[in-house]
């Protein structure tokens, strides 16, 4: 019965998937609609997108290598392992890489529009979120060898990893509100 359905299972994954979607499609509608009607407030919008985007990138990439500490320490083939491979899988897939579109597209429109591409301070931000994008990368490499049953690192290896982000995050927030260069 409808009692004996799991959040892992196949079903449920598939309409969180295509609610998500949706949701991302409408996002990216509203944002095209207000690029075209380019309100006078449109800059301020869109940097309200950004800043949502860019939270729900960095908790992503904050949670993601968390789940790959623990699946280390999973045995393949249990139950928390394949529990994992689905909660990193849909982690991945629906939040953090839709996110980290918004935050550069959206970014680099408010980069043009609201700074013309100048500043020292602007080029070392933008260095640093190819960084992040980089470590994304990385993550869904990680993902892919986890999905199937590769235990390349060590959970010590992934703890390490999950500073990564952090540190990055901080060095991009202190370039956008300091502005030190």
């Amino acid at each position: 019965m409808g009692g004996d359905l799991k959040q892992t299972d196949t079903g449920i994954g598939g309409k969180a998937a295509s609610r998500a979607r949706m949701a991302l499609l409408a996002m990216c509608v509203a944002v095209g609609a207000l690029m075209v009607w380019n309100p006078p407030v449109l800059y301020l919008w869109l940097k309200a997108v950004h800043v949502i985007a860019v939270i729900s990138w960095m908790a992503g990439m904050l949670y993601l290598p968390r789940l790959f500490v623990y699946h280390s320490d999973a045995a393949v083939g249990s139950e928390t392992s394949e529990t994992l491979k689905v909660m990193e899988a849909r982690l991945y897939k629906v939040i953090i890489t839709p996110a980290m579109m918004m935050t550069w597209v959206v970014g680099l429109w408010l980069a043009w529009e609201g700074f013309g591409f100048s500043g020292l301070w602007l080029w070392l931000k933008i260095l640093a979120v190819l960084a992040l994008s980089a470590v994304h990368g990385y993550f869904g490499g990680a993902l892919r060898r986890f999905a199937g049953d590769h235990r390349d690192k060590t959970a010590r290896h992934w703890r390490l990893v999950n500073e990564v982000p952090t540190v990055l995050m901080i060095f991009i927030v202190v370039m956008v509100i300091v502005k030190p260069f």
